[in-house]
């Protein structure tokens, strides 16, 4: 599943990349709320249009605006035709921008046309152009314009995934050239450089530099992020031209008349081409505008592999996965979060998603696997031990594994001595369900008493039962435990019997003849991977088997080995006699527990 997962990553289909960009959304709307000291941005409105006489305007009227301003100025209007009003109207606006150091706008088309950028670009290292931004053709300025300006730049954005504009390239490659950005040009003519250069490694462009300005660290495709949450001073055009703002830098005129100029979609609203520019500008200015590096990609598959091997041995508990997980999404958020400070955008929210993805899938696994196993316990256990008992097997369900261990134990056989008389008297009155149910009285009452003290039930064997104590869970006084058990076992058979009498049931009286031993054996899950019993095999079990058989002989309900007498230490008891069973070349001693100071006889009928 972690192959997958890392396949899903690598992938990044539609929803991941969404994830990403929202989550980068996020991190640049943490920035505080700043005012641009240095831009100034100029409406074309409504007013301003209307002014002049309508859309397209008058050339002259932008060489008009131009020419009321201090700083440097940037057109991002496209006049790629000559004005409809005469070639004089161009004459002035080329005579103006031959005046005053101007900065016109370029954008990407699907034709190409003629002329070139006004700049050279140093490419260092690796060619940049296949890593670029690519476009068949630019729609240029009418060339008596563009020659006569400062510099050009594109204005073209490159809308994310979802058709929202957040990162601005600040080169792009047309016809094998390479145009730098609106942004970018702009600030080439205000310091003054006559080129800039490109740096592109294996893994792409790496940064973008104008000679004696410190580095703009752009994605492997020259591309920076842009804040949205910057404020301009701006005015009308129309109120420019009467008293206009001054003490700026840069001044950007852009139209934003309805019905005349687009909308571009960004993260925080609409915005209108001169302001896309803008904000590109101050991040350039200011050295906030953070890049995704080249070797971003490259990280987040590595801490996402390494997060998940680390889940991967610890998903077993989700009391110590869970802090783990935790911990890590805590982690790649900070770290996130301090690259983001140093002007890097890290993506955590892949890392993040598939590892809570894997997390949960595995903890849900898990989970289902330990209710299937715990009803598996409940479903072997649940009739055969104590309620307790089985709870902390389920806590502990190491013990459910395929195969056995040695371990000391104590073993008791109870059998109904007499059972043919008794079966006899069921069958002379047609009731054999009358005799089903009382064996299953006895042995319903004999197994509460069983799992009272602590024993485990192996199985019943038509009117006998078979019960073991020190497995699956230990107990240190298994021995005096197994006594106990069938000597209550023998005082509630006399409470039994006199029931019985009381409710007018001519039966001879139930008879329990039982046989303890204390030795080695081996205890475990055997059978199949697919089906198998919780069992005990060895000559121990064997032996207080032949015990229970002897308590006919010695007219006596309980029989013990000197095994089991060895570890006795509160039950007091007589030693019978020295006996020879089936199975054993030497003699066993056979002891009989006193009720009182006496010991019990077989009922008879």
């Amino acid at each position: 599943m972690g192959i997958a997962l890392l396949s899903f990553l690598v992938w990044n289909p539609y929803p991941l990349q969404v994830l990403e960009l929202k989550t980068f959304d996020w991190l640049m709307s943490t920035k505080p709320v700043v005012q641009d000291e240095l831009i100034i941005l100029v409406d074309i409105d409504e007013e301003f249009v209307e002014a002049v006489g309508g859309y397209p305007i008058p050339r002259r009227y932008y060489g008009d605006l131009i020419t009321r301003t201090e700083a440097i100025p940037g057109i991002t209007v496209l006049m790629p035709d000559p004005d409809l009003r005469g070639d004089n109207e161009d004459y002035l606006l080329a005579y103006d921008l031959s005046q005053i150091p101007t900065i016109l706008a370029y954008t990407a088309s699907t034709q190409a046309t003629e002329g070139g950028p006004h700049v050279g670009t140093a490419a260092l290292g690796e060619n940049p152009r296949p890593w670029l931004y690519q476009y068949p053709g630019i729609l240029r300025q009418l060339p008596a314009l563009a020659d006569q300006s400062a510099g050009v730049g594109l204005i073209t954005t490159a809308p994310e995934i979802d058709g929202v504009v957040r990162r601005i390239p600040l080169v792009v490659n047309v016809e094998d050239k390479l145009y730098p950005s609106f942004a970018l040009e702009m600030l080439r003519v205000a310091t003054g450089n006559p080129s800039y250069q490109i740096s592109t490694k294996e893994t792409g462009v790496e940064w973008i530099r104008l000679p004696e300005y410190p580095l703009i660290n752009t994605d492997p495709r020259a591309r920076v992020w842009t804040t949205w949450n910057t404020k301009f001073y701006r005015q009308s055009a129309a109120e420019y031209l009467r008293e206009p703002l001054q003490g700026a830098t840069f001044v950007i005129f852009g139209v934003t008349a309805e019905g005349v100029a687009n909308p571009i979609p960004t993260p925080n609203g609409s915005r209108y081409a001169h302001e896309v520019q803008a904000n590109v500008l101050h991040g350039l200015l200011s050295g906030d505008s953070p890049a995704e590096p080249s070797w971003a990609f490259v990280a987040e598959l590595g801490a996402t592999t390494l997060v998940l091997l680390i889940l991967a041995f610890a998903t077993y508990s989700i009391y110590f996965s869970l802090p783990i997980l935790v911990g890590v999404i805590f982690t790649l958020c900070y770290g996130a979060w301090q690259f983001f400070q140093q002007g890097l955008l890290l993506d955590v929210s892949g890392t993040i998603l598939v590892v809570s993805i894997f997390w949960s899938v595995v903890t849900f696994r898990n989970f289902v696997q330990q209710f299937l196993l715990r009803r598996q316990i409940k479903g072997q256990f649940g009739t055969y031990l104590s309620p307790d008992m089985v709870d902390m097997l389920v806590k502990d369900p190491s013990l459910m594994k395929l195969g056995g261990e040695r371990k000391e134990m104590t073993f008791l056989f109870a059998d109904i001595v007499g059972f043919t008389p008794i079966s006899e008297s069921y069958m002379k009155k047609d009731d054999p369900e009358g005799l089903v149910e009382l064996i299953n009285l006895f042995l319903d009452r004999m197994t509460k008493v069983i799992l009272a003290n602590g024993g485990t039930i192996d199985k019943y064997m038509g009117d006998c039962v078979m019960a073991f104590w020190n497995a699956p869970l230990p107990c240190e006084n298994h021995a005096e435990m197994a006594l106990k058990s069938a000597m209550q076992i023998e005082l509630l058979t006399e409470q039994l019997n006199k029931e019985l009498k009381e409710q007018g049931l001519d039966l001879p009286p139930v008879v329990i003849g039982t046989g303890i031993n204390t030795g080695p054996c081996i205890v475990g899950n055997m059978g199949s991977e697919s089906r198998f019993d919780y069992s005990v095999v060895g000559d121990a079990v064997n032996l207080g088997a032949r015990l229970e058989v002897q308590t006919r002989t010695y007219d006596t309900p309980i029989l013990i080995s000197a095994y089991t007498h060895a570890q006795l230490e509160t039950i007091e008891c007589v030693r019978l006699d020295e006996i020879k069973v089936k199975g054993k070349d030497e003699p066993v001693e056979i002891f009989a527990p006193l009720f009182g100071s006496k010991i019990r006889k077989l009922q008879k009928t």
